[in-house]
């Protein structure tokens, strides 16, 4: 099972990088998966299910359906009621329900007299349904229980829905997590898991797929031109996976291929379908989706128990993620022709761990989730490569759960973000496990798990003991450690450790001690100095690199601090956590760092530590400053390997590091050599990627385009030139106002270094722009207009044409997007903040009945300052109009806190990034001047 909503984790790293990246591993959630949200609508157990026969009857035409269940129950004690799921929707008339009881002295089991049932009625305000019966039925007895029930046939991708495509209708089933309830009654939880017996009736010229194959088909007795399908009766299974499909599909036939390469009878035949019009194209789908079923039996060794898997593709899906049911898999069409490995892998995965085996309940589907997602990265990597990641995968899922969980109240209200960065955050500690134990412990473990629990439920612990029993065996796991008690820490804490390392290289030693890793000031978490984890400190040293070993070199057991000997001479370091094997950053002294960096300067330095290695280095380095760590000019010095690395992965970092410390340095003589810094940096690597060529890799497109961004945001000539040309064709067409021939990378270079004239004629295309275009054109016009300009004659003329001017061209929406673009730069909210200050009286009145913009404008323009003289300045407006900032008071207050916060920050780092710029720029010369 999986839980999937929105894409949290790659928005969180978007957010936070402040750049565009494509071609990043795709994870798309569905936002009512907030599992342990469900209503907790648990039944009772003394009455269980031993197997289902369910007839379903659907009409399209008038959006309903109905069927029959008979259910053969068990009573485990005593009891005179049955408790059901039955969803408000589903309609069930008491008085046609049937009670008999089974006797089973009878060889056949014939059933005997009914027994009365007095009425049924619902739980207030949960879907259970109750049955009560007039007399007691014993523990032991055996009944079969038959309800007829209606219900209505939706179009939201809930239940059973129906879709529409081209060439007409289709119904399907989503039934996860608990919408079975929604379909026919039932015991709708995970861990009540039973053999369905299943037919539906359909028009005789449709097909109908079901979880296992079909039976036999007649004629329906009533209905003209319909049919009733029966399938085989399939294995014992939760209600959740239980899923049919009935439209004209067409099913792709199966190349035939030598005697050899057939499928052996223990495995599963995959079956792929289509309709008729984009069947053809499926091909290579197929291909991909039966190598990577190959793949993760060889990785199980345990074929699954069924004899078929269809894989249904159908166009505009009414669903945010695939509807993975047992033995049939249904796929937008968008989502499957992306020519990726990832999602058919992980589907797959779910028949093994997900329908097969299961979580006992929803708590545990994050665990089900991350495993799965793990185990289809690996498959991916396996593949090809891992080509589609395009080198970012864990480092992005990985670097976002960093920033998150490293601030002082990570998530904030927002449920699905949390849910889904725990479970990203149990994939990466699973993956921990699979270094740390050693692949092939980690994967007889898990085999062992998957035989030990078929057609059966788990819970965590399951799993862990397991993986412990396996490494114990083994050999990569002390007998006196438990994985429960090393992933518990993990998992009970929603934080993640920094671990550093002081050497003391006198005494050939380092202590190591772990703490709560905070970016996001001030660390003040309350009872921080509880939280320890049990860590890996697997540990490569300069005399002796080997990083294909992933064998601790001692654990942390929830210490906070211990020493560790024999480290290697004082003239060569140390690396901790190579490979991001743990999610945990690293920090060293400063003369390890110091040795890393000169290391890194060397040919063979850079050949010998692995990519994801110097990656980390990078971003630990930065982040480590930033969080007040580290000192900004160890961290700068951590860069200066850049200009010989051309590597996209350890490039990644270095963007973010340039957005982040460039939004931070609010001095414009500081960030003005810090520009010439990023253009010292960058552009080599932008002269070495050369022009684009046709069919290049994904990664070098994106690398250049990176570049470019940046390099264009630092003035660099070439760019700016390339981009005035081309903004004067657009100034000189006939018809400007009919499209931006302007490439969206070259706007932002034309606002920050053009010309007045260039700026102007782009505020005189937002107000002329025509309704017939897309207006998120004219959005992206407008945020650069105000984001972009470094003179402030500029912005100050937007404000006063969008606010004092009443120009009806600027609508309210534009007002609140003016504000928040003028927040990226500290020209941008010196220049906000002027404006307020000096027309105060006119803007009060304007918005004195719109607190909402007023709000807006009050965060927007004090929000953002980070030295002494901007605290300042904000505090003088504060006591100068005292007791006339309204519903803004609380903002105000808030941002004179929080200025005094970074103030700190600025007063402690801007000096010390000075000054090593001065030193830097000393030395070279940049090649845009």
């Amino acid at each position: 099972m999986k839980m999937q909503g929105f894409s949290v984790l790659i928005f969180l790293f978007l957010l936070f990088c402040g750049h565009e990246t494509s071609h990043v591993v795709k994870r798309s959630i569905d936002p009512s998966a907030s599992y342990p949200l469900i209503t907790d609508d648990r039944l009772p157990k003394d009455v269980i299910p031993q197997s289902y026969d369910i007839y379903l009857e659907p009409n399209v035409e008038e959006n309903i359906f109905s069927g029959h269940i008979k259910m053969n129950l068990t009573w485990k004690s005593d009891s005179k009621k049955i408790s059901i799921h039955a969803h408000f929707n589903l309609d069930i008339n008491d008085r046609k329900i049937v009670l008999r009881k089974i006797n089973k002295n009878n060889s056949d089991s014939q059933l005997s007299d009914n027994v009365s049932v007095v009425r049924g009625s619902r739980f207030p305000k949960k879907t259970i349904y109750i049955i009560y019966l007039k007399e007691v039925i014993k523990q032991g007895t055996e009944c079969l229980l038959e309800i007829p029930f209606e219900g209505s046939i939706w179009e939201s991708g809930e239940g059973l829905f129906k879709g529409s495509y081209s060439n007409g209708t289709y119904l399907a089933t989503y039934l996860r997590p608990n919408n079975a309830r929604r379909l026919f009654p039932c015991y709708d939880e995970p861990g009540f898991k039973v053999p369905f017996t299943v037919s539906i009736t359909r028009p005789s010229h449709l097909v109908t797929i079901f979880n296992t194959p079909l039976a036999r088909t007649t004629n329906h007795s009533i209905l003209k031109d319909h049919v009733i399908d029966f399938f085989e009766t399939t294995p014992p299974m939760s209600s959740f996976t239980f899923g049919f499909v009935t439209s004209n599909l067409v099913k792709l036939q199966n190349e035939v291929k030598p005697e050899a390469e057939l499928k052996t009878q223990s495995e599963p035949v995959i079956n792929l379908w289509g309709f008729e019009d984009n069947v053809n194209q499926l091909k290579e789908v197929r291909e991909k989706v039966l190598l990577a079923h190959k793949a993760i039996q060889s990785y199980f060794e345990i074929p699954l128990p069924l004899s078929k898997i269809d894989v249904v593709v159908i166009p505009e899906l009414p669903v945010v993620r695939p509807v993975d049911n047992w033995g049939l898999l249904l796929f937008k069409e968008s989502d499957l022709m992306q020519n990726r490995y990832y999602d058919i892998a992980q589907e797959l995965i779910y028949q093994w761990i997900g329908s097969w085996v299961t979580p006992e309940w929803w708590t545990d589907a994050h665990l089900n989730k991350a495993l799965a997602s793990f185990l289809a990265s690996e498959i991916v990597i396996k593949l090809d490569g891992g080509i589609e990641f395009n080198g970012k995968y864990p480092m992005t899922t990985l670097y976002s759960i960093y920033y998150e969980f490293s601030k002082r109240y990570p998530h904030s209200r927002i449920t699905a973000m949390k849910q889904e960065t725990i479970s990203y955050k149990m994939e990466l500690v699973i993956r921990m496990l699979n270094f740390t134990l050693g692949k092939d412990s980690f994967q007889k473990g898990l085999r062992a798990f998957i035989e030990n629990l078929q057609f059966k439920t788990f819970v965590g612990n399951d799993l862990w003991s397991a993986l412990t029993t396996q490494a114990v065996k083994d050999g990569t796991l002390k007998s006196q450690y438990n994985v429960a008690d090393i992933v518990g820490t993990w998992f009970a804490i929603h934080r993640l450790p920094v671990v550093t390392a002081r050497r003391d290289y006198e005494k050939n030693t380092a202590t190591i001690q772990q703490k709560l890793y905070l970016r996001e000031r001030p660390h003040d978490v309350p009872e921080q100095d509880k939280m320890v984890w049990w860590i890996p400190i697997v540990l490569n040293r300069q005399d002796a690199l080997n990083f294909s070993n992933c064998s601790p070199y001692v654990w942390m057991e929830k210490a906070q601090q211990m020493t560790i000997n024999n480290m290697p001479p004082n003239d060569q370091f140390i690396i901790i956590n190579q490979e991001e094997i743990g999610p945990f950053p690293v920090n060293y002294d400063e003369r390890n760092w110091q040795m890393l960096s000169n290391f890194l300067q060397t040919e063979t330095g850079r050949a010998l530590v692995p990519t994801y290695t110097r990656s980390k280095l990078l971003h630990d380095a930065w982040n480590l400053a930033y969080a007040g760590d580290l000192g900004f000019a160890t961290a700068l010095n951590m860069t200066l390997f850049m200009k010989f690395e051309r590597n996209h992965i350890v490039w990644n970092p270095v963007f973010t590091f340039i957005d982040q410390i460039g939004r931070h340095i609010d001095m414009p003589e500081v960030h003005k050599k810090f520009e010439e810094y990023v253009l010292i940096l960058l552009t080599p690597l932008y002269e070495d990627l050369g022009a684009e060529i046709e069919n290049e890799d994904n990664w070098k497109t994106d690398l250049r385009s990176l570049t470019k961004r940046f390099l264009c945001g630092a003035g660099y000539r070439p760019c700016v030139e390339e981009a005035q040309n081309a903004y004067s064709v657009w100034q000189h067409s006939s018809d400007p106002n009919l499209e931006n021939p302007v490439p969206n990378h070259y706007i932002c270079p034309i606002f920050k270094w053009g010309t007045m004239e260039e700026w102007q004629f782009g505020i005189q295309r937002v107000i002329e722009f025509p309704k017939s275009r897309k207006q998120s054109e004219r959005t992206y016009l407008l945020k650069t207009l105000a984001g972009c300009p470094t003179q402030p004659e500029k912005v100050l003329r937007l404000l006063e044409l969008s606010i004092l001017e009443d120009n009806s061209n600027f609508t309210e929406n534009d007002q609140f997007l003016i504000f928040s673009s003028l927040t990226g730069t500290s020209n941008g909210y010196y220049t906000l903040f002027k404006f307020l200050s000096d027309n105060w009286t006119t803007i009060r009145e304007k918005l004195k009945d719109n607190t909402n913009l007023w709000d807006h404008l009050i965060g927007s323009a004090t929000g953002f300052f980070l030295t002494q003289k901007g605290y300042d300045m904000v505090q003088q407006l504060y006591e100068q109009h005292s007791g006339e900032f309204g519903s803004a008071q609380h903002i105000i207050e808030k941002s004179l806190r929080n200025i005094k916060e970074e103030a700190l920050w600025s007063e402690a780092n801007l000096p010390v990034i000075e000054t090593w710029l001065n030193n830097f720029l000393s030395k070279n010369s940049s090649k845009s001047s």
